[in-house]
């Protein structure tokens, strides 16, 4: 049985003696079938068919390079990437949407959007596909540019990439030299989950190492520095919105998707047309039970307004659309069962209830434990050895019971009286059981150790949760001042260490034995004494002597400090096993160098300003960073708020640049970061 089309397109019809002719024939049956494969999801010839043309069209352009034009299907892969991307600013602010997973939330949407159309409006209902945002824009009909969604303002350039991408035509199709002057389109560059499946067998048996979900191997495939990596992936850009155009003009969202499928992208599946609150709800439960047997990620659906000039009307604050809404599904959710309860021992001695599940895949990932919080919990949820569990991960990410079943054989946790860890008896301070041996405690003395080792602390590379409990296991560390006093020969006995490893990691710590009072006071694990409050606390004193000097009162005294705060902070220093923790680290070689001793701070545009970082940054750690900003003499902030000058924000920025957008905050990249700190204007 011939396949459907097959005829329709030419397939049999002779071949053209002129290689112009044929060259331009062949490029039209291969975007044809581009068409029916990428948009209809319905092709029409075999792989192997379509392998046949491309291959035809590559030996006779060989033949003729004269031939060859810059948007031929053979022409997607041209080169390697100079470098790091580049930024590049959107032509239009690409925003997040408001999500919510009730129904009264939604009603009032429908209600908000009705009253700006002046009657009950139309609402294009489509997924919420879970892939990458990415723009690209088309000028006179060609591709231009395309970039990642980044802080919503600024993305990075990945146009060498997406070019790459079959599903992205190179010139918009069906414009008859009417192409639009230049059009800016929204989409989402996804990986279906059987191309997913193929594609991380394939790098399991070359040895390399798997992606976590098809939206992490969107992301990772798409910013590849070699477009030759990105073309090997398959990827698939599925059109949604028109962020800016200039000759063209639509007035509803139907037109601007009907648009899309003659210009050759592909559109979301399973679209609809919607009025009345009950019709979008059957339209969700739908979706939300079609969602597993879906060939692609999806987690809710979105509600467009469909009229833009209601769009236009209804406007968008710093952060969302006010035109649309996102209806989330429920997390996924498996049902497994309790075979232990255990509590864990955290770095400030709090014991955490723990539920050790029998393993269970929730969403590709495997959960074998989940946090019940704390005793009032744990009595609250009557979670027992032995029930059946739902669990969800939270936000799709964090494990969480949210439902039980009585078991036939349940077991009350047992509470212990002593610490797990330590066998020291435990104290009872509200819902909390605590240890109070502080570094006494095993447990409590591995959490100190990562804590020594952030990079906002003594900034030890190298030294993980294991290696932390290797040397207190061993005996090495019996108090936190003991790790300075390692040498490579003492590490080097440690299980999985060589020569060469070992004497990194002396080196580390020698490295960290000089270390500024904000940094010391962060590793020191004051109680809530972080980045912030310790630059400004070295600030205020200029030395550990003079802070240790220090009374409540003039700890109030200091920003961001309050009257709580400078009374927790003047009982810790002056506690004895604090006390005691201080003097060893000064017989164990440790330096900690004044304010006054730090490196001299440049009076540039940073001077006396504040500043967050958030996102991957192109070229700089986070610690390397706020070390920088710090020499210019800005003060770095984990927090967001009008008070802040300047979110320096790298790839995948989260929250903080949506807080920053909100706030006014003025949000730069870390090449303008970099100039910022030369003396150069933001």
């Amino acid at each position: 049985m011939p396949l459907q089309g097959f005829a329709y397109l030419g397939s049999m019809a002779p071949r053209s003696r002129s290689p112009a002719r044929r060259v331009e024939a062949l490029r039209a049956r291969i975007r044809r079938h581009d068409e029916y494969y990428y948009q209809r999801n319905r092709p029409v010839i075999s792989d192997a068919a379509y392998d046949r043309l491309v291959l035809e069209l590559r030996r006779l352009e060989a033949a003729h390079p004269e031939l060859v034009t810059p948007d031929s299907p053979t022409q997607r892969v041209a080169g390697r990437a100079a470098g790091p991307f580049a930024s590049v600013r959107h032509a239009a602010p690409m925003l997040s949407l408001e999500a919510t997973r009730d129904n009264e939330t939604i009603e009032a949407f429908v209600t908000r959007v009705a009253k700006a159309a002046g009657g009950a409006s139309d609402l294009i209902l489509e997924p919420k596909l879970d892939g990458l945002s990415v723009e690209v824009v088309y000028r006179s009909g060609r591709l231009s540019s395309a970039a990642t969604r980044g802080d919503g303002t600024t993305g990075e350039d990945v146009t060498a990439n997406v070019r790459t991408i079959d599903s992205v035509p190179p010139t918009l199709r069906g414009t008859r030299g009417a192409a639009p002057a230049m059009v800016s389109i929204r989409g989402e560059m996804l990986m279906s989950r059987s191309a997913f499946a193929r594609m991380n067998r394939a790098l399991v048996v070359r040895g390399e190492e798997p992606f976590a979900n098809p939206r992490n191997a969107a992301a990772g495939s798409l910013r590849q520095l070699d477009p030759r990596v990105t073309a090997s992936r398959p990827l698939r850009f599925v059109a949604y919105e028109v962020l800016a155009a200039r000759g063209v003009t639509f007035t509803t969202d139907a037109q601007v998707l009907a648009a899309f499928r003659r210009w050759g992208l592909a559109i979301p599946e399973h679209v609809e047309r919607q009025r009345a609150v009950e019709a979008i709800a059957r339209y969700h439960r739908r979706l939300e039970g079609r969602r597993e047997q879906m060939d692609y990620e999806i987690d809710g659906i979105v509600l467009k307004t469909n009229a833009l000039d209601a769009r236009a009307r209804l406007g968008a604050t710093g952060h969302h659309p006010r035109w649309a809404m996102a209806w989330k599904f429920e997390p996924r959710s498996e049902t497994t069962m309790v075979e232990d309860i255990v509590f864990q021992v955290g770095r400030t001695g709090v014991l955490t209830p723990v539920a050790l599940l029998r393993p269970v895949d929730v969403s590709g990932v495997t959960v074998s434990r989940a946090t019940l919080h704390n005793l009032t919990e744990l009595s609250r949820r009557d979670v027992k050895v032995g029930d059946r569990v739902r669990i969800h991960r939270a936000g799709d990410v964090i494990p969480e019971i949210v439902e039980r079943r009585r078991g036939a054989r349940r077991k009350k946790a047992r509470i212990p009286a002593k610490c797990p860890a330590c066998k020291a008896r435990l104290s009872r301070q509200g819902p909390f059981l605590r240890c109070d041996n502080r570094w006494e405690c095993p447990a409590q003395l591995v959490g100190a150790l990562r804590n020594l080792a952030r990079d906002e602390a003594f900034s030890i590379a190298g030294l993980g949760e294991e290696v932390a409990r290797r040397l207190v296991r061993s005996g090495m560390v019996r108090r936190i001042p003991d790790l300075f006093t390692l040498t490579a020969a003492d590490i080097r006995r440690l299980p999985g260490f060589a020569a060469k490893s070992s004497a990194k990691l002396a080196n580390e710590v020698a490295r960290a034995r000089r270390v500024d009072l904000p940094h010391f006071l962060v590793g020191l694990g004051l109680p809530g004494v972080g980045r912030a409050m310790a630059r400004g606390l070295a600030d205020a004193f200029g030395s550990l002597a003079a802070l240790r000097a220090a009374s409540v009162a003039q700890l109030d005294a200091v920003r961001d400090v309050g009257a709580v705060e400078a009374a927790t902070i003047h009982a810790a220093l002056n506690d004895r096993r604090i006390r005691a923790l201080i003097d060893g680290f000064v017989r164990a070689g440790v330096r900690v160098r004044a304010v006054r001793e730090a490196p001299t701070r440049r009076a540039g545009a940073l001077a006396g300003r504040r500043i967050a970082f958030t996102g991957v940054l192109p070229t700089l750690s986070r610690a390397e960073a706020s070390r920088l900003a710090e020499e210019g003499g800005a003060r770095v902030t984990e927090s967001v708020s009008a008070a802040l000058d300047y979110l320096v924000a790298g790839s995948e920025p989260g929250s903080k640049a949506d807080k920053a957008r909100r706030a006014g905050v003025a949000i730069i990249d870390e090449r303008r970061f970099l100039r910022l700190l030369r003396g150069g204007s933001g």
